[in-house]
């Protein structure tokens, strides 16, 4: 099938939790998230320590809406933008749990669900747990200017969620939000872009890639779908989308369409071109989607992760900016 994997099975989402930061307390999704953190630091004492923490919390709050254990977890796929993902990876020691740690930038939530739903569906897992997290203070200090430098934002730039969604996967749930029912893989795709103030144009060419091969592989439309999601494209990469779409006879809708970035944040909030990190498309999904597939809202959605593969290192040699898309297709449960 070309780039996309069939689950035969159809691996159930069984629970998903979500927590973002005061800034996306104040957005107009605010009331789909199940924790908004009063204090970005969560009293702790570093950006780094309080992302690990809201990992580990939306892990215990995910099985605890299907009275599991800790121990009970098979396996947690997790991932975040920080060095090494120090975040997942102190988090799962919090955790105690088996790990797979997994870097794909921001379409970290989506690879991690793909292979979460290869590994239950094969019957090797009887469960997976599946997360991203970011934080804007963490992302902001590695990747560009500590805080308290008060750097200038261009207008392009994006703002790095402070968020976290995780979710349980399971072959049969008995309260289901939803099923997965495909997954297709991702290719680097360069498009000579340098800026690091330009993720979304950067990232809309691997998204339109993936989401033409998913199409391709299945041999469907966009109107199969009742959304097609991208995770944090935000207001110019979404419009560039758009753009190269039309130029590949791929036909959706503007209201079809919708991007968890330009979702996240009014535009009054000053976050410029949106949101993005890992944590936006996680917590956007877990927090809004599911539910609304599980409500009936949604039969069938289409969900596009995308990540950029830069790191200080590689812009500060005056390299491009790789980037790459997953896709998941999500389908009700009657």
């Amino acid at each position: 099938m070309g780039r996309t994997l069939a689950f035969k099975g159809r691996p159930q989402i069984s629970a998903a939790s979500s927590i973002v930061g005061p800034k996306e307390g104040l957005g107009p999704l605010a009331s789909c998230f199940d924790e908004i953190m009063q204090d970005d630091l969560l009293g702790l004492d570093s950006w780094e320590k309080a992302e690990s923490e809201m990992i580990r919390r939306a892990a215990m709050m995910c099985i605890e809406q299907v009275n599991m254990s800790i121990e009970d977890v098979d396996v947690m796929l997790c991932g975040d933008l920080l060095n090494q993902i120090i975040a997942s990876g102190f988090a799962a020691r919090a955790l105690g749990v088996p790990f797979l740690g997994l870097y794909g930038a921001c379409s970290t939530m989506v690879e991690a669900i793909i292979l979460g739903a290869a590994l239950v569906d094969s019957g090797y897992r009887k469960n997976a747990m599946c997360a991203a997290s970011s934080h804007f203070c963490s992302a902001e200090r590695q990747y560009r200017f500590p805080l308290e430098m008060g750097t200038q934002r261009p207008p392009s730039a994006q703002w790095t969620a402070t968020a976290c969604g995780t979710l349980m996967l399971v072959p049969k749930a008995e309260k289901p939000l939803a099923c997965v029912t495909h997954g297709t893989l991702g290719v680097v795709t360069d498009y000579e872009i340098k800026d690091a103030n330009q993720m979304g144009a950067a990232m809309a060419p691997a998204v339109a890639d993936t989401l033409q091969a998913h199409l391709r592989d299945l041999d469907r439309t966009p109107e199969d779908y009742d959304l097609i999601v991208t995770g944090d494209l935000g207001y110019i990469g979404r419009n560039i989308l758009h753009e190269l779409l039309k130029q590949r006879e791929i036909h959706v809708r503007d209201e079809q369409l919708v991007d968890c970035g330009a979702s996240l944040f009014y535009q009054e909030q000053d976050t410029h071109a949106g949101a993005s990190g890992c944590g936006c498309v996680a917590a956007v999904t877990c927090g809004k989607f599911l539910k609304e597939l599980r409500d009936g809202k949604h039969s069938r959605i289409l969900v596009l992760g995308s990540g950029a593969m830069l790191s200080p290192i590689s812009t500060q040699q005056g390299e491009s900016i790789p980037c790459i898309s997953y896709g998941v297709a999500l389908e009700g449960v009657d």
